[in-house]
């Protein structure tokens, strides 16, 4: 889907390590694409120019002393706004907090900085990640570029459309509800979820802390394996940090299918779903039966209530997170009479209307005399769907379904109803619930012509036998199109 001129974030990080290219000249190539593009698209809310090209001098000045300056060397990585980044404006797309500059960079900032890669800028998203279609931002929506008319999904559209775009070979976002791989779907990109824990949250600013995740977004499946092994391990400063090593993923890409039982969750196949979307997965089951896997119904009875316990999990989190910006310590201050006074007054200038509803959902889920009819409730949902989750998996090692039940809608399309658009994550919400790992593929394309992602899932911290199967359905379409 991504232009065919580009290098692959493996491919520019071997030639970069090898001398062939210099980490300054692919910036420059980069950073040009973006003032061409990005006035079109908008996937940013800020370029880090300046300091990407101090980090790839410095690059070049390692490769030319012998040092191998890291697995992603010279890689131009785009970073969700929702990453803390030392001294960079950081906004989770809210004017509340409109010229914060944090004074630490995130964990997995620090790891990509560490392994060679380069920062160009900052995505932009659904205001503190609350949406599926980045319209929900303060500083206007990202286009998705493979049709300016049509959401780039979200809440990290911006991303997915900076991949998409070529503005980045790699980008980083988080996924609370499938705010990383439903963007992919609609971009035509390759986008991570991995296992709740394998990635540190520190320095991701907070919507739901027992859903959040960061992961990649990538052209392919090797560029977000080779990401997600930077990325990933435990983390001492994240109290929710899996005590695991890093994964090994690149190297295992090639071990096929051959034996794997996967099966296609029927719940969601059905109702909702457009068909040329489940004619993609239909034919992504057939691809993997080709290569060796053994495919069948799986049912996962519980999903069908994932949307409803996730609304009401999520905004209770949300509302709990987001009582910190009260126009006192950082961000936005609208002055008033009285400290009560001001706090209202900046809240309710620098929040955004979804952001408002999501914290008034929370906040009345939580509240006294109805916790246990709603909050309550829903978690006992998600333990359903974790039993059921874990039911299936002892049948079959991998599961199939669709990211998104639709190709990428208009702008406008579902911003008046948001039910509607909360049902764009019906097929993600239930991975985060569970806290297992899901990727979304880019396989084909609808009857409009516009990009599909299959959704392959898997049981906590397999990631490994996941982007196995991503890989050979990769491997499938880029066998048709050649």
């Amino acid at each position: 889907m991504h232009e065919s001129t580009f290098l692959s974030a493996t491919e520019i990080a071997g030639a970069v390590r090898r001398g062939e290219r210099s980490a300054v000249e692919v910036l420059e190539e980069h950073l040009a694409v973006i003032a061409e593009g990005e006035p079109h698209i908008h996937a940013f809310n800020a370029l880090m120019d300046d300091q990407a090209r101090m980090a790839a001098a410095m690059i070049d000045r390692r490769v030319a002393a012998g040092d191998d300056p890291g697995p992603l060397a010279g890689v131009p990585v785009a970073l969700k706004d929702n990453l803390c980044t030392r001294g960079v404006p950081t906004t989770c797309s809210s004017r509340i907090l409109d010229g914060w500059r944090p004074p630490y960079d995130a964990t997995v900032v620090t790891r990509l900085d560490l392994a060679g890669a380069i920062a160009i800028g900052k995505t932009n998203l659904d205001e503190f990640a609350m949406g599926s279609s980045t319209e929900n931002s303060a500083f206007g929506p990202t286009r998705n570029p493979h049709d300016r008319t049509r959401v780039p999904g979200g809440s990290s559209g911006g991303s997915a459309a900076a991949v998409a775009a070529g503005f980045a070979p790699l980008a980083l976002g988080s996924d609370t509800g499938g705010s990383i791989r439903q963007p992919a779907a609609l971009c035509g990109v390759v986008g991570v979820k991995p296992t709740y824990g394998r990635v540190s949250r520190y320095g991701l600013v907070a919507f739901a802390s027992s859903l959040d995740q960061i992961g990649p977004l990538a052209p392919t499946v090797a560029d977000a394996a080779a990401a997600l092994e930077v990325i990933a391990g435990h983390d001492p400063l994240d109290s929710t940090s899996v005590p695991e090593p890093p994964p090994e993923l690149v190297s295992r890409l090639d071990e096929g299918v051959e034996g794997l039982r996967i099966g296609v969750v029927a719940e969601l196949m059905g109702e909702g779903i457009a068909p040329d979307v489940r004619r993609r997965v239909e034919a992504a089951a057939e691809v993997l039966a080709a290569a060796g896997a053994k495919i069948d119904d799986a049912s996962v009875p519980a999903v069908s209530y994932g949307v409803s316990a996730y609304y009401l999990i999520a905004p209770a989190e949300a509302s709990s997170n987001l009582a910190r910006y009260d126009g006192v310590r950082y961000g936005l201050r609208v002055d008033a009479h009285t400290t009560a006074a001001m706090n209202t007054a900046t809240r309710t200038a620098g929040f955004g209307a979804e952001v408002k509803r999501r914290i008034m959902l929370g906040t009345y889920a939580l509240s006294a005399g109805y916790y246990d009819a709603y909050y309550g409730k829903a978690q006992k949902v998600r333990t359903l769907i974790l039993r059921d989750f874990a039911a299936a998996y002892e049948s079959f090692d991998l599961l199939l379904s669709p990211v998104s039940p639709t190709t990428a809608f208009p702008f406008g399309a579902k911003a008046a109803d948001p039910l509607t658009m909360y049902l764009s994550d019906v097929c993600t919400i239930p991975s985060n619930l569970a806290g297992d790992p899901a990727v979304s593929v880019p396989f084909g394309v609808g009857d409009d012509g516009l990009p599909i992602g299959v959704q392959v899932l898997a049981p906590a911290l397999a990631e490994a036998t996941m982007l196995r199967a991503a890989a050979v359905l990769e491997d499938a379409m880029v066998e048709v199109t050649a």
